[in-house]
């Protein structure tokens, strides 16, 4: 039995199948991204979907669909499937569908009368191609399969419409064709692994719509040119495979290359393999370069979230090799940023105030997970130069003030996390003390000075020292409150009342200034007015301007979007804080949390966590389709719950 299948039953109701979508990537930006029936639903969907660098920092939509058509004794039938305006879909493809299964890569299974037909698709590693393989489980009579490419050739933010600039030239390579749309585009090559015939009768396919899009309160619909199509003879038995890709390749090894693909795949048949699965795909492979993803499929590599993302991403899989070879980049990064250069690197909003504290956390993690003195061999430098940049005020907005807090100007630009903006606006305009930051900079002074204790450098030894008992003296002072929480942030004598998540950091640091009957009352007031079966949300309902529910145009839900969404990468620090108080008689509670995140794999993009959900009942998924930091922060506990067992 298959963890991830599902049967006809659901697949041919639309309602239930369309929203459904499986991801794949490539490891080096690309990806394909559909739902899993096959028909598209968002502009970031397609077959075949690839950063151009040479255009801009965006990915591109080159093949969006491949409509295949089983055709037996003259006759056709579709297995493809678009939705057009009036809700109208055509043609019908999924009524043939009989099972779709996900555990090692996705397979669909067609019935056509007496036709039997299984199609499996995966994405090459580190190169931009695509494979399909059709095989032909069953049949009684001879059959054909025609293929019919859906071109795009765009920016993932903008659609393509029927025009005359678009170029109908294509030429002929071994079993298939090379085309290519606009200037500046690579060509696009099709084949197949046995001879086919192309058929050239070109048109635009008008009118193609959307509804995630619609949703969201944008254009959703597009015209998508199709040159032809290709067709071949299939006998029963056997596989014929199908590859999109911007190079040549010789059709022979096609097979060959699929199976080794498929032969290196984790089977998704477990909660902990499907987020390993998930892991691995935010991985961007660029030459000598590696970097996280944010999420998929409008996410770049982001600062913040790499550093948060990236323990849980790595080290959680018991993969240091791939930790160590992602702060190979970073830390370049770091280095260009702190000595006020360019930042050459394709690593975005370094210069964000908490980004270095994160830093820090994360090369904790690695302490943690390999030993205090590998790190510090490792990255022991680094670490000195972090605190050093920081503590002697050289952060354009990250002032460290007398009393041993960190002071950051968030009046105007959004700088934390919670980072949603409107007309250029923060919606939450965190500014002065910010409770995270203080609490990721008390961990910091508190972890480097024991690093370098071990390592014999009395002198900054005590200078941390000294810095981390103001800095825990004044925390207190000015963040915990009558009430047993702590403000969200403090600016002169404004402080933020508002019940926000934020504060679940203190006590979820290996160093806290906080004692534990502090800790504990931080956590009780999360427990009861932020948590949900889906993540943490990010303001309490009773707080002012509540709004749980992610819907509507982008000014809605960018006024949603940190003002009660429920957020499962806070879940993560959430469970840590409740072992740290509770220990073992804390692991009962955290597995029955953890049920929640699970159901989530087969309902929205599967297999892995999407960005945020409503912070009301049902708890609806919202956002991109798989979240980086998400899956790091539940792997992460599932490494630590491992530990207790």
């Amino acid at each position: 039995m298959s963890y991830l299948r599902f049967d006809k039953t659901l697949l041919t109701n639309l309602e239930e199948s369309l929203q459904r979508e499986i991801l794949r990537t490539n490891r080096s930006g690309a990806y394909h991204c559909t739902t899993i029936v096959d028909c598209n639903t968002r502009k970031y969907h397609g077959l075949l979907v690839i950063p151009i660098p040479e255009l801009d920092d965006n990915n591109h939509v080159l093949l969006s669909s491949l409509d295949e058509t089983v055709i037996q004794h003259g006759a056709e039938f579709n297995l493809g499937i678009h939705k057009y305006q009036g809700n109208h879909f055509s043609p019908n493809g999924h009524k043939y569908i009989r099972e779709f299964d996900c555990e090692r890569i996705p397979a669909t299974t067609y019935r056509v009368g007496g036709v039997v037909l299984r199609k499996e698709k995966i994405f090459v590693h580190h190169e931009n191609r695509i494979l399909i393989r059709y095989t032909l489980m069953d049949a009684h009579s001879p059959t054909t399969l025609r293929f019919r490419p859906f071109l795009a050739f765009r920016n993932v933010r903008e659609y393509t419409h029927e025009n005359a600039q678009a170029s109908r030239d294509y030429q002929l390579v071994q079993n298939g064709i090379k085309t290519c749309m606009y200037p500046g585009y690579p060509e696009l090559f099709m084949q197949l692994n046995k001879k086919c015939e192309f058929i050239f009768q070109p048109d635009w396919y008008r009118g193609i719509e959307y509804p995630k899009e619609q949703e969201r309160g944008y254009d959703f619909n597009e015209d998508l040119y199709v040159p032809g199509y290709f067709e071949t003879d299939i006998k029963k038995g056997e596989s014929i495979v199908f590859s999109a890709g911007i190079s040549e390749i010789s059709p022979r090894k096609l097979k060959q290359i699929f199976e080794a693909e498929v032969s290196v795949r984790t089977p998704r048949d477990s909660f902990y393999h499907c987020l390993k699965t998930a892991a691995h795909q935010f991985h961007c492979q660029l030459g000598e370069e590696h970097y996280m993803i944010a999420g998929y499929p409008w996410f770049n590599c982001r600062a913040r979230d790499m550093f948060v993302s990236l323990p849980g991403l790595t080290l959680a899989i018991d993969e240091p090799e791939q930790f160590e070879d992602v702060m190979k980049t970073a830390q370049k990064a770091i280095y260009q940023f702190i000595n006020n250069e360019p930042i050459t690197y394709k690593i975005y909003e370094m210069d964000h105030p908490d980004v270095l504290l994160w830093a820090v956390w994360a090369l904790q993690q690695y302490a943690k997970e390999t030993s205090r003195e590998q790190c510090r061999q490792k990255y022991g430098r680094l670490l000195i130069d972090i605190i050093e940049f920081i503590r002697h005020n050289q952060h354009k907005n990250l002032c460290l003030h007398d009393n041993g807090l960190l002071y950051s100007n968030g009046s105007d630009k959004a700088i934390t996390w919670m980072n949603s903006t409107v007309n250029g606006h923060p919606v939450i305009p965190r500014t002065g003390y910010i409770v995270e930051f203080n609490a990721l900079w008390y961990n910091a002074l508190r972890f480097i000075g024991d690093l370098v204790r071990e390592d014999g450098n009395i002198s900054l030894v005590e200078t941390l020292d000294k810095q981390a008992e103001t800095t825990a003296h004044s925390f207190v002072e000015i963040f915990r409150n009558e009430h047993g929480y702590l403000f969200d942030y403090v600016d002169g004598n404004t402080v933020n009342w508002s019940v926000r998540p934020n504060m679940l950091f203190t006590v979820a640091f290996d160093y806290s200034p906080l004692d534990r009957a502090q800790k504990k009352q931080v956590l009780d007031i999360v427990t009861k007015e932020l948590l949900t079966p889906k993540g943490i949300r990010s303001l309490s309902p009773k707080s002012e301007g509540y709004n749980p529910n992610y819907v509507g145009p982008q000014i809605q839900r960018d006024y949603a979007y940190h003002q009660g969404t429920a957020w499962p990468w806070l879940m993560g620090f959430y469970m840590d804080a409740y072992l740290r108080i509770y220990k073992m008689s804390g692991l009962s509670f955290v597995e029955r949390q953890l049920i929640g995140l699970e159901d989530e794999l087969s309902i929205h993009c599967i297999s892995s966590l999407p960005e945020l959900f409503d912070g009301n009942p049902p708890f609806k998924g919202r956002g991109a389709v798989s979240f980086a930091m998400n899956v790091a922060e539940i792997l992460r506990i599932l490494k630590l719950l491992a530990k207790y067992y």
